[in-house]
């Protein structure tokens, strides 16, 4: 047992010197490769069988999430169909380890006679693979890390290594964008951590609107709205731009201390002018952080022209950001702060005061 943890460092040792020897042994060869795939018109398809048909449906995903349209190839199932999948415009990219495998060889004159570009990721270059590729990204001689030197491991690893540097280097020569992987994310935290303010506010139709020379009391007896209302009433000038918000909040307070006489005041004396707010096509994560910052339950969003688009309300960040929801019990200083150097800020969840 006191050999375990040998062992385990040993196996470890093995495949990121694999992997730190692959990084020394780049040349022009994976500048073609990158460039190939870059003026591609078509897709990349992936194709591996065994272990290396495993490496190459995760590469699939890595190209696909990335900006690179890909789809994967079974090797035995292309023979019986599925080239049909292959176009002219497509580029071909081939994993196998020896280069020799049968599944694989047999369907090599069939990329020819297509006249697709293959790509070969494998360990010699004077195989049949590598005989039949435009371009070999070659893995070299490597010890796979188990005690037989059988299982594939090393070899595995320095594949996903190599293939997630080529497509995350076209990514980056593409001008992939945190908005375009938010696109390609819509679920989960990746989605929602780069999800746009129009994607949650909720739309005008679902708002309290008024206009701002109405009374107190006119507001709030001829606008109501049906269904779940935000705590704020949104406010128009004449020109239906915004010109405050008023909140339950302010209501209660107009009681609270006494000043009830002014519900029959226009509401424009007693709103809040000029609110805090955002445009629409801002990042939602920067808008929940102004929310902290500022203390606001209510965040009015405004299209490219300064109109009132929608509404960002405290319960519906609640509602979609469950992983900010967890509040602190104390009211610490300005919440949602961004790290320096950061595009999008990070989240630190304060408990928020409802005004």
């Amino acid at each position: 047992m006191a050999d375990i943890p040998f062992l385990a460092r040993r196996i470890l040792t093995l495949e990121a010197e694999a992997v730190r020897q692959l990084a020394d042994r780049l040349d022009d060869r994976f500048v073609r490769a990158v460039r190939l795939i870059l003026h591609c018109n078509g897709q990349v398809i992936v194709s591996g069988i065994g272990k290396a048909g495993l490496v190459g449906q995760k590469l699939v995903a890595t190209f696909a999430s990335t900006g690179t349209p890909s789809h994967f190839l079974h090797p035995a199932e292309a023979v019986h169909g599925d080239l049909g999948r292959v176009g002219p415009n497509d580029i071909v990219l081939i994993l196998s380890q020896s280069g020799e495998t049968e599944e694989i060889t047999r369907i090599l004159p069939s990329f020819r006679s297509l006249g697709v570009s293959i790509l070969a990721i494998t360990a010699s270059e004077t195989s049949t693979l590598g005989n039949h590729a435009e371009i070999v990204l070659p893995l070299g001689r490597l010890e796979e890390a188990d005690s037989l030197g059988l299982a594939p491991t090393t070899s595995t690893t320095a594949m996903i290594a190599l293939g997630d540097a080529l497509a995350l280097v076209v990514s980056e020569q593409r001008g992939f964008r945190a908005e375009d992987f938010a696109r390609f994310h819509p679920g989960g935290a990746l989605g929602r951590k780069l999800s746009l303010v129009d994607d949650y506010c909720r739309p005008l139709a679902q708002c309290r609107v008024a206009p701002d020379s109405e009374t107190v009391r006119e507001v709030f007896v001829r606008h109501g709205i049906v269904g779940r209302r935000s705590g704020a009433i949104l406010l128009l000038d004449a020109d239906k731009r915004l010109a405050g918000i008023f909140t339950d909040s302010d209501l209660a307070k107009l009681f609270e201390r006494h000043r009830d006489h002014l519900l029959d005041s226009p509401i424009r004396d007693v709103m809040t002018s000029k609110p805090t707010t955002v445009r629409c096509g801002s990042k939602m994560l920067e808008a929940v952080a102004l929310m902290g910052e500022r203390r606001i339950s209510e965040l009015p969003v405004l299209d490219v022209d300064g109109f009132p688009h929608g509404i960002i309300d405290i319960t519906d960040v609640v509602a979609a950001f469950p992983e900010y929801a967890a509040f602190r019990e104390e009211p610490g200083p300005a919440a949602f702060q961004k790290e320096p150097g950061s595009e999008v800020p990070e989240i630190r969840p304060v408990k928020l005061k409802i005004a």
